[in-house]
């Protein structure tokens, strides 16, 4: 995938959170070709312990006027020690001619000794027709071959691959349909072992993989968060959420299904990507609701708008609280917070007229829980303790004639019925706003210290323009156990990121 690389160690750790996951069947890459993935399975083959899947080393049949014993490409994957290995084959008599510059009966001949020789050196062998549908719609006959020719040579299964992504869901079960009758009429049943494997150029790979099996595939490839080539590949963790919970097709072992977001969000983080929010099943918005009127009927039941219980996969549900919230999304909220106002209806009544009104004026609740609770509390119990109550705070920035621009910040805050001062520089307002602030507190509060910004956006609010529009600011901070956000809202940026970073700090001291 464009812009993911991953380390012979991230590789590793790859491979561990999807064997814990419990899939079958991890494809490491092409030993012999590229070095780091040689070093992979050298590794692999010390250091891994699979308790569930078998590691697959991925290469091509031999090449055109060899055998397989002679081509070092081959031996290159038996050197590899994986118990399994996957071949790419062409399948499109265009590519044969054209790509591989030999004749469709070599291209056979080059299949049954790979998979022979495979066989022969004790692995399983999956063929992978590189390029199926594209050469099923221009030569039915040859493809099908192809597909025989690697099933009849002992291959375990016979993948039939998308590889240009151009399919759609019924490309593919028209092509299995006529692909097993055509194959019917030689082989038995328990013979016909097809998988599928779907590049995602039309945003149907999920769905044509999902088409696969219900046309009879056995065999599935996806990868980890479809992180792949162009548009990426069918997502594996979508794939194996649907065809347990829609398919009803068990292809994890007991307690696998619960641990996908867990590991979908793991190895975004090995790959440094930012987990996708709106995944299905394992995004942190997968089950999240904003409309008013979704809250209200998940308030009575929340099987009315919830596909699945999130917790199958390992997901929480969650309320948003935004300008379209009504008195059920507050309570929901409001629950998850802790806080009971089911009884309480002058609250929810106040907290949600607030909530509309400063949303209309540019906050933004769902992005910001940490804001939302603050509110919450104090209309509902006088507030959380706050630290510190502001008096006034001044920003200098200065830029001399070398470039050099520093900012410099006092604050004038009371605290404990103290007036303290501090004065503090840093690289931006911002920052030595923050330093200032956390300078001013940190001897009655040392806590402080533990608490980090880990995330600070910016961005001008719609329908403001120029230098004197409005500004929202969110500001992420944690404290190495849990993070949270908060919100400020104001013509003026500085005002704005002092009213979100004092409630981010008011809140993680708070927080135990």
């Amino acid at each position: 995938m464009e812009g993911l690389r991953y380390s012979v160690a991230d590789k590793l750790a790859v491979a561990e959170l999807l064997d814990e996951l419990g899939v079958d069947y991890i494809e490491g890459g092409w030993p012999g070709a590229i070095p780091s993935d040689t070093e992979f399975f050298a590794r692999a083959a010390d250091e891994l312990n699979f308790k569930h899947a078998k590691l697959v080393a991925f290469g091509m049949t031999r090449r055109a006027d060899s055998t397989a014993a002679e081509d070092p490409g081959f031996q290159a994957l038996l050197d590899s020690r994986a118990p399994v290995l996957c071949l790419v084959a062409k399948s499109d008599m265009r590519h044969v001619e054209q790509a591989l510059r030999t004749t469709p009966e070599e291209n056979l001949a080059m299949i049954t000794d790979s998979v022979r020789t495979g066989r022969e050196h004790d692995r399983q062998v999956f063929i992978d027709c590189e390029h199926f549908f594209d050469g099923y719609r221009n030569d039915p006959v040859y493809a099908s071959l192809v597909v025989k020719t690697a099933l009849d040579a002992g291959a375990e299964a016979v993948v039939l691959c998308d590889t240009n992504g151009g399919s759609i869901p019924s490309d593919i079960t028209a092509a299995f349909t006529d692909l097993r009758a055509r194959l019917a009429a030689d082989l038995p049943p328990e013979r016909i072992r097809l998988g599928m494997h779907a590049q995602n150029d039309t945003g149907c790979a999920v769905a044509n993989t999902v088409a696969a099996v219900e046309a009879g595939a056995m065999h599935v490839q996806g990868t980890a968060n479809g992180y792949g080539e162009r548009p990426g590949n069918a997502n594996l963790f979508t794939v194996i959420a649907n065809l347990e919970t829609k398919l009803g097709r068990k292809v994890l072992p007991d307690g696998g299904l619960e641990k996908l977001t867990r590991v979908s969000h793991a190895i975004a983080e090995i790959a440094n990507m930012t987990p996708d929010e709106h995944a299905p099943y394992t995004g942190h918005a997968a089950f999240a609701h904003k409309a008013g009127i979704h809250a209200s009927a998940i308030k009575a039941d929340p099987a009315l708008y919830n596909h699945v219980d999130p917790v199958v996969v390992g997901n929480d549900m969650r309320i948003l609280v935004t300008e379209m919230a009504g008195r059920a999304s507050v309570e929901l909220k409001g629950r998850e917070l802790g806080i009971d106002l089911s009884d309480d209806r002058a609250s929810l009544d106040r907290i949600t007229k607030r909530v509309k009104e400063l949303e209309s004026k540019g906050w933004s609740f769902e992005a910001a829980d940490a804001s939302f609770e603050l509110l919450v509390r104090d209309e509902v119990e006088g507030g959380l303790p706050r630290p510190f109550a502001l008096d006034t705070y001044r920003v200098i920035v200065d830029h001399d004639p070398n470039g050099t621009t520093v900012a410099e910040a006092t604050v004038r805050v009371d605290v404990d019925g103290e007036r303290v001062i501090s004065t503090a520089q840093g690289n931006g307002p911002v920052n030595a706003l923050d330093a200032a602030l956390r300078s001013a507190l940190a001897a009655r509060h040392p806590r402080l210290a533990e608490l980090t910004l880990s995330d600070f956006k910016v961005r001008i609010l719609a329908g403001s323009t120029g230098t004197d529009a409005v500004t929202r600011v969110l500001i992420s901070m944690s404290d190495g156990e849990a993070e949270w956000t908060t919100v400020g809202v104001a013509p003026n940026l500085i005002e704005a990121s002092w009213n979100a970073l004092a409630d981010g700090l008011a809140y993680g001291l708070n927080r135990r």
